[in-house]
């Protein structure tokens, strides 16, 4: 009886140590141009890709998804003197399959256009920043695009939002307190002590 006693105190301290240093892990996908599919930018909304990359704080582990007819374009990962100068020869990265997915692995900036010669002169092109720097740095004006986020028509509710990633260290510890409590509760009533 003992020995089942032991085997399962030692099931149960496991489970409360993983309860303990349990982490939360977040990773999003991002249609890129929300409800825009990627192609090139209508001239009511030429800055679509520049307003997107704006309002969306990617990190790592997320991922972009890129949507378009793969009959009529493409999607090419290009340094950063090939997505100023939109040449398109020698790309980092070739996507053609109309449903590209992008995954996020390293900070640092990235580059995107078109593999379709002359739509990214016509700005159908993405430049995104992750980690600690400004998700967008204007070559023009950075008084053309608005200070709120761009509204959508809701055409099946309202979009979510993405849950607050500004954690108080209070909060933190009286989280951790409280599933450190909570599993020692499970722990004692299931090894008999209460």
């Amino acid at each position: 009886m003992a020995n089942l006693r032991s085997c399962r105190f030692h099931l149960l301290f496991a489970f409360q140590f993983l309860l303990f240093v349990q982490t939360k892990v977040l990773c999003y996908q991002y249609k890129v141009g929300d409800l825009h599919a990627w192609g090139v930018p209508t001239s009511a909304n030429p800055l679509v890709y520049a307003k997107w990359s704006k309002y969306n704080n990617l990190r790592i582990g997320d991922s972009l998804l890129f949507l378009y007819p793969p009959s009529q374009d493409s999607v090419i990962q290009v340094t950063e003197s090939s997505y100023n100068s939109c040449n398109i020869t020698d790309p980092i990265l070739h996507m053609n399959n109309g449903n590209s997915l992008f995954n996020v692995t390293t900070n640092g900036d990235f580059y995107f256009t078109s593999g379709e010669p002359g739509y990214c002169a016509k700005k159908q092109k993405l430049h995104i920043t992750v980690g600690n720097v400004s998700a967008y740095s204007p070559s023009s004006d950075p008084g053309a695009l608005p200070a709120s986020a761009p509204s959508y028509p809701t055409v099946f509710g309202p979009i979510p939002q993405p849950p607050s990633t500004s954690s108080s260290p209070l909060q933190l510890s009286f989280s951790v307190f409280l599933t450190a409590v909570i599993a020692s509760t499970a722990s004692a009533i299931f090894s008999g002590i209460m």
